[in-house]
């Protein structure tokens, strides 16, 4: 039992680490540039993932992991990492992390889909919940209006397309990559190419110049530890902690993350944000426990 605890205990951190993400992105992004900051971020990242938890031979994995896999993988975290760092200010910044978890309702959409699974009529009203919670938080303190919506996503339609392709491709990731990875984790080959991708686009790209400072190297190494801890912890969690707590825990992230997020950032999150926000976390558990595997 305490050994079980252990494990959860762990799962629970990297939940807390992986909520405060979206703010130490954005901070690096401020001081680094969008591209810029995130290669850094994956780069140190990667050392750390390399250290902790180890780089498995690459002969270990089927290619078709490492190639499809590993794709969805450096595209969502790209998708992610410049939706977060090219929004025009850190309250559109948090929107951005809000639209991102829509992912967990994508995910129960197309596994129903591909399986082909009976589900209660009710997961189809959860799932558009989730989209309104988006629409909700992304229309502003006026109140749902799609023309106030229009308008905020024509202010920054490239990071909100962003935003909402790496939901999907996330989505698309959960679905596929447990049937490719038979067992195996390559989480830390994963980072490293992202990290590659962002040096590509940042050498390729015309890109701001990086402005290293005290506080910059600090964001950027709490934005690496948050990340490849989160990645850790939750490896170790799924050894033998409780998942169903664990699972039901981390539907709550979307809170926490604008909660962590308004925190550091220093701002203050209207009411009609957080109506959106709480929407969003309701519909992606209502999903989760639709469809969740009955013991």
């Amino acid at each position: 039992m305490v050994s079980q605890h252990k494990y959860t205990l762990a799962g629970c951190v990297a939940i807390l680490l992986w909520s405060t993400i979206v703010a130490f992105i954005r901070n690096v992004a401020e001081q680094l540039g969008p591209v810029g900051g995130a290669a850094m971020i994956y780069t140190l990242s990667s050392v750390l993932l390399v250290v902790v938890v180890g780089a498995p031979k690459l002969s270990r994995f089927s290619p078709r992991y490492l190639l499809i896999g590993g794709g969805l993988f450096v595209s969502y975290e790209m998708c992610l990492a410049l939706a977060l760092g090219m929004a025009n200010d850190r309250v559109q910044t948090v929107e951005m992390s809000v639209i991102n978890y829509l992912w967990p309702a994508l995910t129960v959409l197309l596994a129903v889909i591909v399986s082909r699974q009976k589900v209660s009529k009710l997961l189809y009203p959860a799932m558009a919940m989730a989209f309104l919670g988006v629409a909700w938080t992304v229309s502003g303190e006026q109140g749902l209006s799609l023309t106030r919506l229009a308008a905020n996503v024509a202010t920054n339609p490239v990071s909100y397309t962003l935003a909402f392709s790496g939901a999907f491709i996330w989505a698309i990731y959960c679905n596929i990559t447990k049937r490719l990875a038979n067992g195996q984790n390559a989480i830390a080959w994963f980072f490293i190419a992202t990290a590659i991708a962002l040096w590509v686009k940042y050498f390729l790209t015309e890109q701001p110049p990086m402005v290293w400072s005290s506080e910059a190297i600090v964001n950027l190494v709490l934005a690496a530890i948050a990340m490849a801890g989160g990645y850790g912890l939750w490896n170790i969690a799924i050894i033998g902690g409780n998942m169903v707590l664990l699972a039901t825990l981390s539907y709550f992230t979307p809170i926490l993350s604008a909660f962590f997020s308004a925190l550091i950032f220093g701002i203050s999150l209207g009411t009609t944000f957080w109506q959106g926000v709480v929407m969003v976390t309701l519909a992606s558990l209502s999903c989760w426990y639709l469809t969740r595997k009955k013991t």
